[in-house]
């Protein structure tokens, strides 16, 4: 069965670009011209991924992310959008989304993400739960429990941990957690990665100080405890 993707783009050029991509790599793409109709095809449909543009000529995209997250969680949103701010970025992924694409932007490298956000989404439908020493995740609603404390993680934490845990034991290279969480090897530094490890830890060991869980393979990646 075909994954079916909604793309909530008033652009009718970027959108039907977008969906004949999309049915060329074998997905099944639907339009929506503005948020509100975005929102209604998103209510009355089922859908595997949206792909949003945030600068929507009848309501904000922030609303639409909240809607549509509010609806289904688990439903992966990639942004893509001309807004280039820092804050617009973290808006959106604090708010649910799960990617962010600035356009103009390269379609392989879409088409990489949308690849990536299904397989993930697809290794969460597999299990409901996961549960390690003093971590417990909800995977269906991506709640995250340590020491029976309720932890908040970005989107983008959370699929660092998740693929972590997935590869318990393993030691993942920069390059593969590049690929796997932004779909392709950034030429970007690769201090942000080290940052959002740093952030899992501190929430990590905030309410658990005994357990080391996310470790440090040095010049090479991580690796997640596997006692």
């Amino acid at each position: 069965m075909k994954n079916r993707i909604l793309i909530i783009e008033d652009d009718k050029i970027i959108s039907h670009f977008l969906q004949v991509a999309l049915a060329t790599n074998g997905y099944d793409a639907v339009n929506a011209k503005c948020g509100l109709e975005g929102i209604n095809s998103f209510i009355n449909g089922t859908f595997d991924l949206v792909i949003l543009d945030m600068g929507l000529p009848d309501i904000d995209g922030q609303l639409v992310i909240k809607q549509i997250v509010d609806t289904e969680k688990n439903v992966p949103i990639i942004v893509v959008t001309a807004r280039e701010k820092e804050e617009d970025k973290v808006s959106a992924l604090d708010g649910g989304a799960v990617d962010y694409i600035t356009k103009p932007f390269n379609i392989n490298e879409l088409l990489a993400r949308v690849r990536v956000a299904l397989r993930k989404q697809s290794l969460v439908e597999e299990n409901d739960s996961f549960d390690y020493k003093e971590i417990h995740i909800n995977l269906k609603n991506r709640k995250v429990q340590i020491h029976n404390h309720f932890v908040h993680f970005t989107p983008i934490e959370y699929n660092i941990l998740l693929l972590f845990i997935n590869n318990r034991g393993k030691v993942l290279t920069h390059k593969y957690l590049h690929n796997q969480i932004w779909g392709y090897d950034t030429l970007d530094s690769y201090q942000a990665l080290r940052v959002f490890i740093a952030s899992i830890r501190k929430k990590i060991t905030m309410y658990d100080e005994d357990n080391t869980y996310v470790n440090t393979e040095v010049g090479v990646g991580y690796w997640f405890s596997d006692d």
